[in-house]
């Protein structure tokens, strides 16, 4: 294999498992906020992207990003901001005029 393609491989692979931790830590972040959420789920799966994003950077900073064993910590900060980010995304498109 070329390195050039072992680099499309990787991304490929990262974009893949960003798409599929994204709809399950933006599912969970669904789940934690009641009531109903206008929002689509490709909106649910971007807020979960950025939630596990953040919420892993959080984890960094505040020195339990990696521990020994399963991180709940960090997946359960990745879940609380995904859920912050369901409420105000479904909040913002509850106050649009339709």
């Amino acid at each position: 294999m070329r390195n050039g393609e072992w680099e499309d491989e990787v991304e490929i692979t990262g974009l893949i498992t960003a798409i599929v931790f994204g709809a399950i830590i933006g599912g969970l972040g669904r789940a934690i906020v009641p009531g109903r959420h206008a929002m689509s789920w490709l909106a649910t799966i971007l807020v979960g992207i950025v939630a596990a994003v953040v919420g892993t950077a959080v984890a960094d900073l505040t020195g339990v990003g990696d521990t020994a064993g399963i991180d709940w910590i960090e997946i359960c900060l990745q879940i609380v901001f995904a859920g912050g980010g369901v409420s105000l995304l479904s909040r913002a498109r509850d106050r649009q005029p339709r």
